[in-house]
């Protein structure tokens, strides 16, 4: 499906969260707390957003971007030219990362890990890779709580957002992001999935009346 979409991703990103999805990603950054010469893995890179964030944010930051769909990983080629002598793309798997141990800073992935199969391997190859100390971060939608607006952003998650992913994409599989969205665990419940692969000092922060959390912990 991502293969599919590749082209238009960006484009359904920006529509389908009201342009918040660069502030987002942009909180995730901050979140790592960038040092000069970092090297940081970006995993699910997609096209490459969070890669640019950072890269734009530490310009003597290096990136490895992680993804298992070749089309999402040409697009971030083409988009993030500019970069190319500090950004090296892989093809690989979340859940067995080909990396040595402690080899990043610190590492992150971004609207990816509801799409993992096994999601607490995933953050334990992530934990393995980064070096003791470094930072862990993982955003992701998850469901809106409570009353109120969080009733209109679970309308828009549930309803809005499929709907403008087939008009968009052309793509009925789109619909999974509903269905993934209310399969995910809750915020503490994700938390407490990331302290149990050894990461500590776990901390939530979530955005748009709940529709989105972000993860950070350290190595």
């Amino acid at each position: 499906m991502f293969d599919g979409i590749a082209r238009r991703y960006d484009l359904l990103n920006r529509v389908m969260s009201l342009g918040q999805d660069q502030r987002w990603r942009r909180a995730l950054v901050r979140a790592l707390a960038l040092a000069d010469g970092d090297r940081v893995l970006d995993v699910a890179t997609g096209t490459g957003d969070v890669a640019a964030a950072i890269l734009d944010a530490q310009p003597n930051a290096s990136v490895v971007g992680l993804d298992q769909s070749a089309a999402m990983l040409a697009s971030a080629q083409i988009k993030l030219a500019r970069f190319a002598e500090r950004l090296t793309l892989v093809e690989g798997d979340a859940q067995a990362l080909p990396f040595a141990d402690d080899s990043f800073a610190s590492a992150c992935i971004a609207f990816g890990i509801r799409n993992v199969p096994d999601r607490e391997r995933a953050l334990a190859e992530m934990a393995r890779v980064v070096r003791p100390g470094g930072r862990v971060a993982v955003l992701e939608l998850t469901e809106p709580s409570g009353g109120g607006l969080s009733a209109l952003a679970r309308l828009h998650v549930h309803r809005v957002v499929p709907l403008l992913g087939r008009l968009l994409s052309g793509a009925e599989e789109y619909a999974y992001l509903q269905r993934s969205i209310a399969a995910f665990p809750p915020p503490e419940v994700f938390a407490a999935t990331i302290a149990r692969v050894g990461l500590r000092e776990v901390a939530v922060t979530r955005f748009s009346f709940g529709a989105v959390s972000l993860f950070v912990a350290r190595a």
